[in-house]
């Protein structure tokens, strides 16, 4: 028998029950390989733009990829995927998530509204129950890949997926080059080291702008502040992706960048590929 408190839900941190008989919580039971973190310390960097194309291009090398949206208040990946008008469904006790690709699986608050407008107004217990479902009742499958982007900072949502999730690889945190930016990141790498998980890497967004017309690139939030905060905190760097504008109209589009130029001369979607490859080796280091 269980010697958790009555409706603990495993926000130990937080608890004023707490005590030293409580147990963890369960992990939950699926079968992946690698459960990647993607957060950021500050919003507007791009963030789930990266988790979009960075599963997408894991499911193109032949992963069986899993993409979850723990954005609770705020999911934009359906959207950006192209399949927001579509809704959950259950074969028994199991949640199917949607398949975008044979390859390629996607779970969203954003699946479960009636409308894309309506607010979802929780506290705490009820995302920690939220993400529990996500991962433990939802039919996944078998998973080389599990990609979770989080919402900006270092809350609940990044707490419990730690706590609940098994395999957890590490994470990789989104920052753009300037110095704000790069601040607000170097607190989500240290609370990933107080999560005793590894950075997998820094992959440095909207580094740079490509002009559509001449094909020069501006740096409009500056350049490098990523590679010197990996540097800095001796954490791998997996590179930088530039602004594109038709990386822009791909999210709004519902059709993620990294599929509408394969194989063609584009520096963009060489970034991105680029930065796929880094994570890769990275977790396989780790794995040797």
């Amino acid at each position: 028998m269980s010697d958790q408190p009555e409706g603990c839900d495993g926000h130990c941190d937080s608890c004023s029950q707490k005590t030293d008989t409580c147990q963890k919580p369960k992990k939950a039971n699926i079968n992946v390989r690698h459960v990647i973190l993607v957060l950021s310390g500050k919003g507007g960097v791009g963030k789930s733009t990266v988790s979009v194309n960075l599963a997408y291009a894991l499911s193109n090398h032949g992963y069986q990829t899993g993409l979850m949206d723990l954005d609770i208040h705020g999911p934009s990946l359906a959207k950006m995927l192209g399949i927001e008008d579509l809704r959950l469904q259950a074969i028994g006790n199991k949640i199917m998530p949607v398949k975008v690709t044979g390859s390629l699986k996607v779970i969203s608050m954003a699946l479960l509204l009636n409308e894309t407008d309506s607010p979802i107004v929780w506290r705490g217990p009820m995302k920690a129950a939220a993400i529990q479902q996500f991962l433990g009742d939802v039919e996944w499958g078998e998973l080389d890949y599990l990609v979770v982007d989080l919402p900006p900072g270092t809350g609940d949502e990044a707490l419990n997926i730690v706590q609940f999730a098994p395999n957890v690889e590490g994470a990789v945190i989104v920052t753009t080059p300037q110095d704000v930016a790069v601040l607000d990141s170097t607190k989500a790498i240290k609370f990933i080291e107080m999560m005793d998980l590894p950075v997998l890497g820094i992959i440095e967004n909207m580094s740079g702008m490509v002009c559509p017309h001449c094909g020069e690139v501006v740096d409009l939030f500056g350049k490098g502040g990523g590679e010197k905060a990996a540097k800095q905190y001796n954490v791998p760097y997996l590179g930088a992706i530039p602004i594109d504008i038709e990386m822009r109209k791909a999210g709004d589009e519902g059709r993620p960048f990294i599929v509408r130029t394969p194989g063609q001369t584009n520096p963009t979607w060489d970034a991105v590929d680029q930065v796929m490859e880094n994570l890769i080796a990275e977790v396989e280091k780790r794995d040797a």
